[in-house]
């Protein structure tokens, strides 16, 4: 009997996951959250009276200088405005009660409303008079939902998203790559590596980052290649050969860092991983959105993309067929080598120094976003859209595990279930 109900590796079954667990975490995080930036500056603005004495006193953070900007438009009758520490409010009470200036209020965000000087501003500066603390008034929000929670669960599975692309390619072919977790370490190391000794050091141009990058890149697709012919050539299993090179690329790694972090690296290294551009989204993710799209466009529009879908549905009859099988299968290896060097370029600016141990467990967490989004482990069957929306699942269960306070233990256990029943449920689609 076919269970229709279980849909998940289906393309609308794995969106309609991922839609489920947002709505939960949306339900349980739900709580009154302070207004911040131009949203408590427009909500502030109608609940002021038309006349008075006021004083902005803000913090130095983005959200609340874009708060004091819009406030001090809007009511141009503000005459002091205050964007600092507690240091520069006090200073700004000293000079208006050296003046005799009284204050009828004290307009504050929700950052400085806990200022002590703020509180007790009457107390301490009788010739301020009495003044009223007006902060931005709260509002029932799910703690997920807010802007800063999302931009972070995007950010935090950018590099296994990344990675999860060329896992997509081997899975589809019935193989699997072990190795990759060990491939972030070896070319964030390698990275780090030449533009510490032989590019610059902290005084390294653009495009001495950028070749040290190529470099820690290609010699992943240098790796990648040689497990595809290990692979297609002497007909290795894919778990043992990714399985030993995942260990030979790992004690590599520790060898050329001598078991130690490079960070002799400039500080514009951390623009990959750090900087943001279109639409304020992380670097990081708009490489993962393009790449995503590129894959897309490879995997349903090119002659490599059916390959693929062919090699991994029947070796034999393609092979029968006349496609060049190796070359496909080897192909697939390469780019997820080349994807997991790229993810360690990310790793290494996003932490502004190459590691060993960076990239540990990734494969597991990558396999895992393949596999909830649909990619059958037999091969044959499985689409981008697919491994991004379960690598979207895997980081929205561990963020909103992590902000319901659930132990680490009980996460693994939770994100080990929901692979069990993504694997389960597809096995009773194909019966």
């Amino acid at each position: 009997m076919k269970l229709h109900w279980l849909r998940i590796g289906s393309g609308k079954g794995i969106l309609g996951v991922l839609v489920v667990l947002c709505a939960f975490f949306s339900a349980v995080t739900m709580q009154e959250q302070p207004l911040t930036g131009e949203s408590a500056a427009a909500r502030m603005i109608l609940e002021l009276p038309p006349q008075g004495s006021f004083m902005i006193a803000v913090g130095d953070q983005p959200e609340d200088r874009a708060w004091a900007e819009l406030l001090s438009q809007k009511r141009p009758d503000i005459a002091t405005k205050v964007v600092g520490d507690p240091k520069a409010v006090r200073t700004a009470f000293q000079d208006l009660a050296a003046k005799g200036t009284k204050l009828d209020a004290i307009l504050v965000s929700a950052n400085s409303a806990g200022w002590l000087v703020i509180q007790d501003a009457g107390t301490d500066f009788p010739a301020l008079g009495q003044p009223k603390v007006i902060a931005p008034r709260s509002e029932r929000w799910p703690t997920f939902l807010k802007a800063d929670n999302l931009l972070n669960i995007a950010n935090q599975i950018a590099v296994i998203a990344i990675l999860a692309i060329g896992m997509t390619l081997v899975i589809i072919t019935s193989g699997i790559d072990l190795s990759v977790g060990s491939l972030i370490a070896l070319s964030a190391v390698t990275t780090s590596l030449l533009i510490r000794d032989y590019l610059g050091g902290v005084q390294a141009s653009t495009s001495s980052m950028m070749l040290a990058a190529l470099g820690g890149i290609s010699l992943c697709g240098l790796i990648g290649l040689g497990s595809g012919w290990i692979v297609t050539r002497l007909s290795v299993p894919p778990f043992i050969v990714t399985l030993a090179v995942m260990l030979i690329a790992s004690g590599l790694a520790y060898r050329l860092a001598e078991n130690q972090s490079i960070y002799q690296v400039p500080e514009s290294f951390v623009w990959l991983g750090r900087g943001s551009g279109f639409l304020g989204l992380p670097n990081a993710v708009l490489l993962m959105l393009g790449l995503y799209a590129l894959a897309h466009g490879v995997m349903t529009q090119t002659r490599f993309g059916r390959h693929l879908y062919a090699v991994g549905g029947n070796l034999e009859a393609a092979t029968l067929s006349g496609l060049p099988v190796r070359r496909v299968i080897t192909a697939a290896y390469v780019i997820s080598g080349l994807l997991a060097g790229l993810g360690g370029v990310v790793t290494a600016s996003l932490l502004k120094s190459g590691s060993p141990t960076y990239g540990a467990m990734y494969e597991l967490y990558v396999i895992a976003a393949v596999v909830v989004g649909g990619t059958r482990l037999s091969g044959g069957q499985g689409s981008m859209g697919g491994t991004l929306a379960g690598a979207f699942i895997i980081a929205v269960l561990q963020n909103g595990m992590n902000l319901t306070n659930v132990e680490s233990n009980t996460q693994k256990i939770v994100l080990g279930l929901v692979i069990l029943g993504a694997v389960t449920a597809d096995r009773w689609r194909k019966r």
